[in-house]
C-alpha cells in the first residue's frame, strides 16, 4: 500500500490530532467569548426547527488557521453522509492516482495485415474513461483508417477487463437501476455529452406534425444498442406528460404519454444495460462510417493480447481537470470509476473493495479515525454508509496542506454562482448573502439525508471548515437550514462585543428539487 512520506505524514496527523483534541471539548467550554456564545445560540436556533424534530443532527465548525473548535453538536455521532462520501473519494483520487492522471482508450490488431487487410481482430480497449464520448470514438475510427485498414476479417472485441464485472454498487437499490445517476460502471463506456455521464443514454421525443401520430423518438449519441418502444402519443393540445421507463434487464426503452403539436420536446438520460457492448455498437457505427468493415461479430469482455499491435490511441483529461464535473455535478458514476481505478493502480485490482480499501489507507494517513466510519462506494448512494460530521472536518483540515489543494477546492461548488461548472449543485443556493461566491462545499442528498461539508470565510477572515450532516427527517427538503447555517458563518465576526442573541439569516428559496435528489442529478438542469 503505497504511504506517504514520513515527514509529511507527521506533519498532518499533528494538524489532525489538534483538530481532533479542540472538537473533543465540548461546545461551550472554558468561558466562551461573547461572539462564541452568540455563534451558538444561532446555529442551537436553526437545528430547533420543526422540520427536524425527532431527526439527527450533527454540526461541527472548526478555525482551519488554529484548530479550534467553534460549534459541535454531535460531531461524533454516524450519520449516512450521501454524497459528502465524494470528498473522500476525490482527494484520495488526486492523492494516489495523481492530478495529471489520465485514462487511456485504444485500440490495437492481431493477426497479419496486408494491403489494409487485418488477418485478425480489433481490439477496443477500455481504461475507464468516464469522459469518452461518441465523437471521441469516431477520433479513433478515422485513426485506424488513417493507418490504412480497410477489412478486419476477425471479431470486434470490447476489452473492459481493466475493473471487475461488478457493474452495480454495493447496496444501491433496485428502484434507481434504471436512472442516469446509478449507471453501471465498467473500464469501457460512453458519455452522451458534457456533463459525461457515462454509462448513459439520452432519448428525445418530439411532437409529430399532426395530431395522432407517435412522437418521433431519437437518440443520443445514436446507436443500435437501445430499442424504442414508443407507445406515446402526439396529440392536438394538453399538457406534456411523456414519460421513458428501461425495462430491467434490457436496452428496450418504453416511451409512453402524450406531447401537443409545437411543443418542444421531452428528454431524458437512461442507463444502458451493459456499457460496454454500448461502446462497442458506437465504435462499430463509427468505424464504417470512416470505411472499415469488421466482418466477425462483437465479442465483449476479453483481454487485449500483449503481443497486439497498436493502431489507435485517445486520452481523457487529466485528473484535475476532471475534479470540475465530477465535483460541481455531483457525478456518481465518476466517483465509482475514480474508486475501481485507484485499486488497480495501487494494488493491481479494479474492485470497488480494492480501491476502497486504498481510500481508507489515504484518510487514515491524513488524520481521518476510520475506525469510526464505514465506507461501501465512492459516490454515496449506499445508504450503508455512516460517516461523522467531525471526521469530515479532520479530512477538510488536512488536506489544506496537499500541493493539489487549489484545484480541488476550486473543483467544489461555490455557493450562490451562477454558472454552472463554477456554481455547480450550489450555484441557486445562498445567492445575495455573505456566503455567495464565498462558499466551497460538497452537497449530499438522498431521501431524508442531507448534507453541506466545506469551506466558508468568515468576516474576520478565518478559514472554517464545517460539516452539517442531517439524518431521518419527514420534511421534503432541509437544505434551507444548511444554508442559513453556512449564511451564520460566513457573518460570524469575533469583533463585536454584543451578547444580543442574532436571528438565525434567512436563506433564499432554492429550486424544488424531488426529495432525495442533488439539484444536478435532475435532468433538464434544476440548478
Amino acid at each position: 500500500m503505497h504511504r506517504r512520506l514520513f515527514t509529511r505524514s507527521l506533519a498532518l496527523a499533528t494538524l489532525a490530532a489538534t483538530v481532533a483534541a479542540a472538537g473533543a471539548l465540548p461546545a461551550t467550554a472554558e468561558s466562551p467569548t461573547p461572539a462564541a456564545t452568540r455563534l451558538h445560540a444561532t446555529i442551537d436556533a436553526i437545528l430547533a426547527d420543526a422540520r427536524l424534530t425527532g431527526a439527527q443532527a450533527g454540526v461541527v465548525v472548526v478555525d482551519t488557521a488554529t484548530g479550534q473548535t467553534l460549534y459541535d453538536r454531535n460531531g461524533d455521532r454516524r450519520l449516512i453522509p450521501a454524497s459528502n462520501t465524494k470528498l473522500l473519494t476525490s482527494t484520495a483520487a488526486l492523492e494516489l492516482l495523481g492530478p495529471g492522471h489520465r485514462f487511456t482508450t485504444d485500440v490495437h490488431s492481431t493477426g497479419q495485415r496486408r494491403a489494409g487487410l487485418v488477418s485478425g481482430d480489433l481490439y477496443l480497449r477500455g481504461g475507464g474513461d468516464p469522459t469518452v464520448l461518441a465523437a471521441d470514438y469516431d477520433a479513433l475510427a478515422a485513426e485506424v483508417a488513417a493507418d490504412g485498414v480497410r477489412v478486419v476479417t476477425g471479431n470486434l472485441v470490447a476489452d473492459d477487463t481493466r475493473y471487475d464485472r461488478t457493474r452495480l454498487g454495493p447496496d444501491w437499490t433496485w428502484d434507481d437501476e434504471s436512472y442516469y445517476y446509478a449507471a453501471q460502471v465498467s473500464a469501457l463506456t460512453v458519455a452522451p455529452d458534457t456533463d459525461y455521464d457515462a454509462g448513459n443514454v439520452i432519448v428525445h421525443a418530439a411532437p409529430a406534425a399532426s395530431a395522432g401520430a407517435p412522437p418521433t423518438v431519437t437518440m443520443t449519441p445514436p446507436n443500435g444498442y437501445v430499442r424504442i418502444d414508443n407507445r406515446a402519443e402526439t396529440v392536438t393540445e394538453g399538457e406534456t406528460t411523456i414519460s421513458f421507463e428501461r425495462e430491467h434487464g434490457t436496452n428496450t426503452v418504453v416511451v409512453t404519454g402524450q406531447i401537443a403539436v409545437g411543443d418542444a420536446p421531452a428528454s431524458d438520460w437512461m442507463t444502458v444495460w451493459e456499457p460496454t457492448g454500448y461502446a462497442a455498437d458506437v465504435f462499430r457505427a463509427a468505424l464504417r462510417r470512416h470505411g472499415v468493415r469488421v466482418l466477425g461479430r462483437t465479442v465483449l469482455g476479453r483481454a487485449t493480447p500483449d503481443d497486439a499491435a497498436p493502431v489507435a490511441r485517445h486520452d481523457s483529461m487529466t485528473l484535475a481537470e476532471l475534479m470540475v464535473p465530477f465535483l460541481k455535478l455531483s457525478n456518481n458514476g465518476h466517483a465509482e470509476v475514480l474508486t475501481k481505478e485507484i485499486g488497480r493502480v495501487i494494488s493491481g485490482s479494479g474492485t470497488w473493495s480494492a480501491g476502497l480499501t486504498a481510500i481508507s489507507g489515504y484518510v487514515a494517513d491524513t488524520g481521518m479515525d476510520t475506525g469510526t466510519l464505514r465506507q461501501r462506494d465512492g459516490s454515496g448512494l449506499s445508504r450503508r454508509n455512516l460517516i461523522p460530521p467531525a471526521e469530515f472536518v479532520a479530512l477538510l483540515a488536512a488536506v489544506r496542506a496537499e500541493p493539489w489543494f487549489a484545484d480541488w477546492y476550486g473543483a467544489l461548488p461555490i455557493a450562490g454562482n451562477a454558472d454552472r461548472f463554477v456554481g455547480g449543485t450550489l450555484r441557486s443556493r445562498m445567492r445575495n448573502t455573505p456566503a455567495a461566491n464565498n462558499v466551497h462545499a460538497k452537497t449530499g442528498s438522498l431521501t431524508g439525508v442531507s448534507g453541506l461539508s466545506g469551506y466558508v470565510t468568515d468576516a474576520d477572515g478565518r478559514v472554517l471548515a464545517f460539516s452539517v450532516v442531517l439524518n431521518n427527517y419527514l420534511a421534503s427538503s432541509v437544505k434551507g437550514l444548511e444554508d442559513q447555517i453556512a449564511i451564520a458563518l460566513a457573518s460570524h465576526t469575533e469583533k463585536s462585543v454584543t451578547t444580543a442573541r442574532v436571528a438565525p439569516p434567512v436563506a433564499p428559496d432554492a429550486p424544488h428539487v424531488p426529495a432525495g435528489l442533488e439539484c444536478s442529478w435532475v435532468k433538464p438542469i434544476a440548478c
